[in-house]
């Protein structure tokens, strides 16, 4: 859940079911509108939610207002893919019911299979003012009917210093599944609420997992509260993510904390020990991401996979978007390429998701890319990427080491680039008429440029 304040809508826009995402839209008049990432036709998108496998598919949920460019009256928008490629738009999966526990909006939450029925946990606000209770919906068994018994597991905190509760994560230690609430504190700020849930339906107080007294953890940015708190295993260590808020101001970045846990001896409770932390992506552009632990049931290794909300925020020197350019669009906001989270030593890092190679067309110029776009840098030497056209619009600038790989994925306006042993950057830029989209290197960086199209059924990208 991501909190702003609400506004009016001033452009009503129909949610017509035949309007699919940019990859099957007949037309798309507006050149910054993704043709590779997901998202309905028109209206506002934010955080992912409730992402799960199920059913030999991946879903993936998202903040959604069907009515307006604006971030309100929320609901859970709901796409679907069986390769991570090839995405289905379904019908919106949840909308508030008014005078009741969801009635100010259904806000974020994630996906877990329950006593082998797929089922979403979200934050359910009755008004605007920062308190949540957790609400519980079990759907049929191929995810698509969410139409069942909305049950509140999980009611407002007895801690009075609480200023703020909502997000919860359930992740599963010591054979028990346990979950955090992302929660601000009067006397320090961010703080984790952590419960027992041996019954999805009815959750126990469990004190704190985690503060932003801790050691280690002490060293992020003060905030207000911790957001979208997400707690995934990588191998032998454990990594937490926070989204790190303050309330009516710019978001302030997504905080890793990484370490180990294990249960108390005495109490049986999860035990939080971090070691070391950092930013997750350094772009303009990224907040409010949603990890899940990936068993290997879609045929890839074991893994943690990741999407984030791309906000509608350029970098400085970059031309953006203004709130009334987004109205008239009709449209804002999109979720991320999919990405995988690793540990190398004691960093974290995200990466892109391995399937994404399988979008690679055409070979093309890097100095001339088309708006679907990746490219690949090589070799030692700095790099840049600029939107070139009568002025040059300098998006991001990197400096390689021998060893190094840059890889920047582009689709219409979003600007993703991974850069090994940095931190992932999201950016957002608008191409306009006489402008494309140009990598600069020096003599010792190789630069290998590709289009980027949806496979044809044969297995090999058809270019736009």
């Amino acid at each position: 859940m991501t909190s702003t304040t609400a506004l009016p809508s001033i452009r009503l826009i129909s949610n017509r079911k035949e309007a699919m995402t940019g990859l099957h839209a007949t037309h798309v008049l507006d050149r910054g509108f993704p043709l590779l990432h997901p998202r309905p036709e028109a209206g506002w998108l934010n955080d992912p939610n409730g992402i799960m496998f199920v059913d030999g598919r991946w879903h993936v949920f998202f903040q959604y207002n069907p009515g307006s460019a604006r971030h309100e009256d929320i609901h859970w928008g709901h796409v679907s893919s069986p390769d991570l490629l090839a995405w289905e738009e379904h019908p919106v999966a949840l909308a508030p019911r008014p005078g009741t526990t969801d009635g100010f909006g259904c806000w974020s939450g994630v996906g877990v299979v329950d006593q082998g029925r797929p089922a979403v946990v979200y934050s359910g606000a009755r008004d605007r003012h920062g308190f949540s209770e957790v609400v519980v919906v079990h759907g049929s068994a191929d995810a698509q009917d969410w139409s069942g018994e909305r049950v509140v597991a999980a009611s407002l905190p007895a801690d009075e210093r609480v200023t703020m509760v909502r997000d919860p994560f359930v992740f599963e230690l010591g054979g028990r599944r346990w979950a955090i609430q992302g929660a601000g504190r009067s006397d320090v700020g961010g703080a984790l609420l952590l419960c027992g849930v041996d019954d999805l339906d009815a959750w126990t107080e469990e004190g704190y997992l985690l503060t932003a007294e801790a050691p280690v953890v002490s060293e992020l940015a003060p905030c207000e509260g911790w957001e979208c708190p997400q707690l995934v295993r990588v191998g032998d260590d454990w990594v937490l993510l926070v989204s790190l808020w303050l309330d009516g101001q710019p978001h302030r970045g997504v905080a890793w904390v990484l370490g180990s846990m294990e249960l108390d001896e005495a109490t049986g409770r999860p035990v939080f020990s971090a070691r070391r932390t950092g930013i997750i992506d350094e772009g303009s552009s990224f907040y409010a991401p949603q990890a899940v632990q990936s068993d290997g049931s879609d045929g890839q290794p074991e893994r943690v996979l990741l999407w984030g909300w791309a906000q509608e925020i350029a970098p400085d020197g970059v031309r953006g978007r203004t709130q009334a350019d987004t109205d008239d669009q009709g449209w804002s906001g999109m979720l991320t390429f999919p990405r995988e989270l690793v540990v190398r030593g004691d960093e974290v890092e995200l990466v892109p998701a391995r399937e994404l190679t399988g979008l690679r067309a055409e070979v093309v110029d890097a100095a001339e890319l088309p708006d679907q776009a990746e490219v690949r840098l090589t070799g030692a030497g700095a790099a840049s990427l600029a939107l070139a056209g009568s002025d040059t619009q300098l998006i991001w600038r990197g400096e390689l080491a021998e060893g190094d790989e840059v890889r920047i994925l582009i689709d219409a306006s979003i600007v993703e680039i991974h850069h090994t042993g940095h931190p992932a950057q999201t950016f957002r830029a608008y191409p306009a008429d006489g402008e494309r989209y140009a990598v600069r290197q020096d003599a010792g960086v190789r630069a290998d440029a590709w289009s980027l199209a949806l496979p044809t059924a044969g297995g090999v990208s058809a270019s736009h």
